[in-house]
């Protein structure tokens, strides 16, 4: 019953998709920083590169350059980690895209690449990794999947972000799913619903001023999430203390989807 022991992750081996660069550079650091060695992939070699080095400052941080929407480069991504490691503690679908227009402009190819990064790949990959999954799971610490969706996948948006919210919509139920179906290989499936964080993706918001203080203003608890919120809910689903969950989307938004 030590905090120590229930939010202890050290030792676990994990994989963190998109992590080079915003909510998932936050989480891979954090894992680092606990005692996981991470693997971290992104579409950009040279940005994924660039943040393994950075993050390798705090621990075993690995990159496999890769963009997890395309089969081929998946199944690349796949045999490298094999060549590396025979399972997996720990996966965290975090990679995503976004696309806006307005209803009426709005563009297939818009829609096909949303729903292809945000729900197919993370999907797949999934599928592809439950032998190393399973290899890691024991009766009384599972192997975890840890899928991020978005608050904009619980309330409806703002903007005109259609496949997106659509995407993350089906990422919660997605978690559900696969929780229900892998529940008894003792592989946990559970998911994060972020609100804003600091992201190349809440840029257009966040770095201007004005409509930085309309996010913060609308948001009940008053600030943008920071590293340790988003960190302090992977590592809850990770370790002991979150080891009887699973199927469950837990937003971490600062009160935004009480909104309804």
């Amino acid at each position: 019953m030590e905090i120590s022991d229930l939010f202890d992750v050290s030792g676990k081996t994990a994989i963190v998709t998109g992590g080079s660069r915003g909510i998932g550079y936050m989480i891979t650091e954090g894992l680092l920083r606990n005692g996981c060695s991470v693997y971290i992939t992104s579409r950009k070699a040279e940005e994924c590169e660039r943040a393994a080095a950075e993050l390798s400052t705090h621990g075993d941080c690995h990159a496999i350059p890769s963009d997890l929407s395309d089969d081929s480069d998946r199944a690349r991504f796949v045999a490298r980690f094999r060549e590396q490691e025979e399972q997996l503690d720990v996966l965290v679908n975090n990679a995503g895209a976004a696309w806006g227009a307005p209803i009426g402009d709005f563009p297939s190819s818009g829609f096909d690449k949303v729903m292809d990064v945000n729900v197919k790949a993370p999907f797949m990959l999934t599928q592809e990794l439950l032998p190393e999954l399973r290899n890691a799971a024991t009766q009384d610490d599972p192997a975890r999947v840890i899928m991020i969706g978005s608050v904009d996948g619980i309330r409806v948006p703002f903007g005109d972000n259609y496949s997106y919210s659509a995407s993350k919509a089906g990422i919660h139920m997605l978690t559900r799913h696969l929780a229900h179906h892998l529940v008894k290989e003792r592989v946990n499936v559970n998911c994060i619903a972020p609100g804003p964080f600091e992201s190349k993706m809440m840029s257009y918001m966040l770095d201007d001023p004005e409509r930085r203080a309309g996010v913060v203003a609308s948001t009940p608890l008053g600030r943008i999430g920071s590293p340790e919120d988003i960190t302090g809910a992977v590592i809850f689903f990770a370790s002991r203390a979150g080891s009887w969950l699973t199927g469950v989307t837990i937003p971490v938004d600062g009160g935004i989807s009480t909104h309804g």
